[in-house]
């Protein structure tokens, strides 16, 4: 049946295709007016959506095809990697633009022979060209034919991210998403926890935006801080550490991608549908948009701490653990706001010292603490029988457990030798951090991590 599925949705994506390509061969040659082009522009995107659910349907219909056999890791691999790159490309480009007009915004000359209907203007040189860009106060007088959107890059970060967020912690959730020392729940319970959460905290934010106390920034921001404070302990007390530090991240970029959504790119249709006919922009939704996008601008570093953080154990996997979020969190956007400063030419001789402090704090709060107990004579066959118990299941060429049917990031342990290579990166994970087994599935006692560490103070020998 799959096979059937496959073989129809592959005909429909070549059909898809072909539809697209005769659209855009058409509004190119033959829609000489705006309204035709924009209709054909309508016309295309919804195929594009079309063609993109098709590669999904495709690509479930192949999952349930190698489902059960040795291609199922194989397959997942394959498509954390795809995403994984889709995301971080879009991911870049998207923080890119925002870098770079809340620079133009910050660095714009607003005083020396600017003409009444700019709001500044700006030169510049890169790759060995010179550039000149103006900003208008509301809009030019005539909308120009070709008007570049940036928006794009929000959505497809956004919903590569939550592809990847599937791929790792909801088709996983019983290994990566869920934590049972956290909390018990299952499957269904934890992804509509997750999901929900995303909504809550937005409906939450947007109502803060809405609030008067827009007008009170010291008290908006502080309401802001505790609000994000709030949500890293919730997911602190929900889900795995390393779950509870990705999903921080993807609250914080589903906020960023609504504002693109529904405020930004709205209030930008507005004022250019104004300006079409004639009509004078209201200059208030240029505001809001604004507001906005200068939120996504301070939240892009500690999004992307968030991105890189399930590489760094000794982060997530801390007692205080969403205390270590927060304090990241708020030192990476303390570093924007300076840096927004200094594009303004104004001096701040405090916000950078004590951001960096306060990573400095982080870092060494979150330091391992070396271990009082003494060793005895360790030998290999005592941490093998470990290992072989508690680590085989996922770490070997043939795993037994029922989620990684291929070892997670080639790391196996079947040989001495391949217990011995990886005896930096075991000290690290099982006995620093505790954070594998992941979530301690295996239940290893804390008397076995002690004996690992001593064998491997020893100098990790096998022949003993």
């Amino acid at each position: 049946m799959a096979t059937i599925f496959l073989i129809l949705f592959l005909v429909i994506l070549v059909m898809l295709i072909i539809m697209t390509y005769r659209i855009h061969a058409m509004a190119r040659h033959h829609y000489d007016n705006e309204e035709n082009r924009e209709k054909a522009g309508l016309i295309q995107s919804w195929v594009y959506a079309a063609i993109i659910f098709t590669i999904i349907a495709i690509i479930a219909s192949i999952y349930f095809m190698v489902k059960g056999t040795p291609y199922e890791g194989h397959l997942m691999e394959w498509l954390n990697i795809v995403v994984r790159v889709m995301h971080i490309t879009f991911g870049i480009a998207w923080i890119g633009a925002s870098f770079y007009f809340v620079f133009l915004e910050n660095a714009l000359n607003r005083t020396d022979n600017i003409r009444d209907e700019l709001a500044g203007n700006l030169w510049a040189v890169h790759g060995g060209g010179f550039y000149y860009l103006e900003k208008y106060k509301i809009a030019p007088k005539i909308i120009p034919k070709n008007l570049h959107w940036f928006k794009y890059e929000a959505y497809f970060t956004w919903v590569s991210g939550l592809a990847l967020l599937f791929i790792l912690y909801y088709f996983n959730a019983s290994a990566m998403l869920i934590d049972t020392h956290v909390l018990k729940l299952n499957t269904i319970q934890a992804i509509s926890i997750s999901i929900g959460s995303f909504i809550v905290a937005w409906l939450i934010y947007d109502g803060l935006c809405r609030s008067p106390l827009v007008k009170k920034p010291l008290f908006f921001t502080l309401t802001g801080v505790l609000i994000l404070v709030g949500f890293a302990y919730f997911y602190s007390h929900v889900f795995s550490g390393r779950a509870a530090f990705i999903h921080f991240g993807a609250m914080i970029g589903s906020m960023m991608v609504a504002n693109v959504f529904f405020v930004i790119i709205p209030s930008q249709k507005a004022m250019v549908n104004a300006a079409k006919k004639g009509q004078l922009p209201d200059a208030e939704k240029g505001k809001k948009a604004l507001f906005r996008s200068l939120h996504n601008n301070y939240f892009t570093l500690p999004v992307l701490f968030v991105m890189v953080s399930n590489h760094f154990p000794s982060t997530f996997s801390n007692k205080y653990q969403w205390a270590v979020l927060s304090a990241i969190s708020l030192g990476s956007a303390g570093i924007k706001h300076w840096l927004n400063l200094r594009e303004q030419g104004k001096l701040s001789v405090w916000i950078m010292p004590v951001s960096v402090l306060l990573l400095l704090a982080v870092a060494y709060v979150t330091a391992p603490q070396p271990s009082t107990i003494k060793c005895k004579k360790i030998s290999f066959a005592e941490v093998n029988n470990i290992i072989q118990q508690r680590c085989t299941r996922c770490h070997s060429s043939r795993p037994t457990d029922e989620v990684y049917t291929a070892a997670p990031n080639g790391v196996k342990y079947d040989t001495p030798a391949e217990i011995v290579n990886k005896k930096d990166l075991i000290m690290q994970r099982v006995v620093i951090t505790k954070t594998m087994p992941q979530n301690n599935k295996t239940n290893m006692m804390p008397e076995e991590r002690d004996i690992i560490r001593c064998w491997i103070e020893q100098g990790a020998l096998t022949n003993q």
